[in-house]
């Protein structure tokens, strides 16, 4: 069973079952989201995104960043980022995403697809360096993208397209019942920027 939805309101949940997805849709003006996706592409440091996979060193064409609030480090996919400064930008980002949510985030890592060749394959986020069902809300900037789940155990999916200048929250138990994914496409050309904040136990 597919469920696809192009508008979710920010009260109803995405999934069926075991965890919480919030579509928020446009948190901003289009000429809000114009001024970040262009400060996103040419201020932030980024850096083509690395991954030992059967321990074999892979270099994606997908670039990324690390910030957060201290420089501390974030594992995942067998390597270490470390956290660079917050930017002015990203700190009015962060506080908006707060606000809109509820949350609080002291760390995000942010991910720039250069077009639709571009994606991520089925994960979940499960590192042992975040907050347990903690929320995680994904911020995008540029080309609409289509964004999916898929259950761990029945298969099902259910799909979202992330627009321009849109938050999606995910909580609860989302990563322990369901993968996610950005599947590429050949329909887009244009860059994606997302930003996704989230928390990282520190103790």
């Amino acid at each position: 069973m597919d469920l696809f939805s192009t508008e979710i309101g920010e009260n109803k949940n995405l999934l069926p079952k075991d965890g919480v997805v919030n579509y928020y849709g446009h948190i901003m003006t289009v000429q809000q989201a114009n001024f970040y996706l262009k400060n996103l592409l040419e201020t932030i440091a980024w850096k083509n995104d690395e991954a030992i996979i059967f321990g074999k060193l892979i270099i994606t064409k997908r670039k990324v960043a690390w910030y957060g609030n201290t420089n501390f480090n974030y594992t995942y996919s067998n390597t270490t980022k470390h956290a660079l400064i917050w930017t002015p930008e990203l700190l009015d980002l962060k506080a908006m995403v707060e606000e809109k949510t509820g949350e609080t985030y002291n760390s995000c890592l942010l991910n720039l697809y250069h077009n639709g060749s571009e994606g991520m394959a089925w994960h979940s986020d499960g590192e042992k360096d975040l907050k347990k069902n903690g929320a995680i809300a994904s911020l995008s900037f540029g080309a609409e993208r289509k964004f999916a789940f898929k259950h761990k155990e029945t298969k099902e999916t259910v799909s979202q397209i992330l627009a321009h200048g849109s938050l999606l929250v995910m909580k609860g138990e989302t990563q322990t019942h369901w993968l996610h994914r950005l599947p590429p496409t050949t329909r887009v050309t244009t860059p994606r920027v997302n930003l996704t904040f989230r928390t990282i136990d520190l103790k």
